[in-house]
């Protein structure tokens, strides 16, 4: 799996979690509904820590609290940006 993909997975699952859509999500970020919508569609292959910062305040996280989350912390990175399973 890619980071990426990692990321959109987390978005989405706390979106559900939360009952917030993707425009409100943008609307309570301050990002522009194209940023999320890019990062969600995975034309964003690698966002930016302060786009992260931006969502997890909005989802009422720290940033540590937003990427400390299973599927993340149970993958490796290898040189090419690709993740593997542990």
């Amino acid at each position: 799996m890619q980071y990426s993909e990692i990321i959109v997975m987390r978005i989405t699952t706390l979106c559900k979690q939360r009952g917030i859509a993707y425009n409100k999500l943008a609307s309570m970020s301050g990002l522009n509904q194209s940023t999320i919508d890019n990062i969600v569609r995975g034309l964003t292959k690698d966002p930016r820590i302060k786009t992260l910062h931006h969502i997890a305040i909005a989802f009422n996280m720290t940033l540590a609290e937003f990427l400390d989350f299973k599927e993340l912390n149970e993958v490796s990175f290898d040189d090419e940006g690709d993740t593997a399973a542990n």
